[in-house]
């Protein structure tokens, strides 16, 4: 299993994309395209874009490995999207996972679960960050 970091300070805790095989550049600059991502930088070091509007918001960084620093639900709902593309979860430190389920963007931890609501209203919201 490769897991790759995706650490929030607003969050306080880490969140990593698992998946069982690693995700070479090609493929992500596949999954990246269908999906409607930017990839700005090289196989090295490069940013994952999305665009809310005409601005373009970093969603993750690629070194090597696939990390981000969520501080938003959009952000949430943009990685999640990433994850289901990739063939990834995307993971708590305490176990939680984060998905896309019948267009809903939620949390599961053990039996409970919280909804961070549809992905489309998420998405049309944009990048509103958390307050701490």
């Amino acid at each position: 299993m490769v897991k790759f970091s995706l650490w929030s300070p607003v969050m306080g805790y880490e969140l990593r994309v698992e998946r069982e095989s690693p995700l070479a550049y090609a493929e992500l600059t596949t999954v990246l395209a269908k999906a409607g991502f930017e990839l700005r930088g090289s196989h090295e070091a490069a940013e994952v874009l999305a665009r809310h509007g005409e601005t373009a918001h970093v969603v993750a960084s690629w070194q090597g490995r696939l990390s981000g620093q969520p501080g938003s639900d959009w952000q949430v709902a943009q990685l999640a999207r990433l994850c289901e593309l990739a063939g990834a979860r995307l993971v708590g430190e305490d176990g939680e996972v984060y998905a896309i389920r019948d267009g809903i963007v939620e949390q599961v931890n053990g039996g409970s679960s919280y909804e961070f609501g549809k992905v489309a209203e998420i998405l049309s919201t944009g990048p509103t960050q958390w307050s701490r």
